[in-house]
C-alpha cells in the first residue's frame, strides 16, 4: 500500500470528489459498498433484458440513472466551486 496526498473538492462522504497526484482532473471515489449496489443494479438490468422484462429494465435503468445523474450533478458542481473546467 502507498500513502499519498490527494486533493479534496467535497466533504469526504459517499462520492468524495479528489484529485490524486499527478492528475488534470478529478475523479468520484465510489466506496466499496456503493460499487457492489452499482453492479448489482446493472445485474438488475441484464436480467430483466434476458427475461425480455422491458417494463422492469426500463424501471431498474431510470433508477441507475438518476444515481448517476445525482454522482454527475456532486462532480460539476465540485468543479465549477473550485473554478475547474469540466473534462467532458
Amino acid at each position: 500500500m502507498e500513502r499519498v496526498e490527494v486533493e479534496l473538492f467535497t466533504d469526504g462522504s459517499n462520492n468524495a470528489v479528489i484529485r490524486m497526484p499527478g492528475r488534470q482532473f478529478p475523479g468520484v471515489l465510489i466506496q466499496g459498498d456503493s460499487l457492489a449496489s452499482l453492479r448489482s443494479d446493472v445485474a438488475e438490468i441484464r436480467d430483466a433484458c434476458l427475461a425480455t422484462d422491458a417494463t422492469e429494465a426500463l424501471e431498474a435503468t431510470e433508477s441507475l440513472l438518476e444515481d448517476f445523474d445525482a454522482v454527475m450533478l456532486r462532480y460539476t458542481d465540485a468543479l465549477e466551486r473550485h473554478g475547474l473546467r469540466k473534462p467532458f
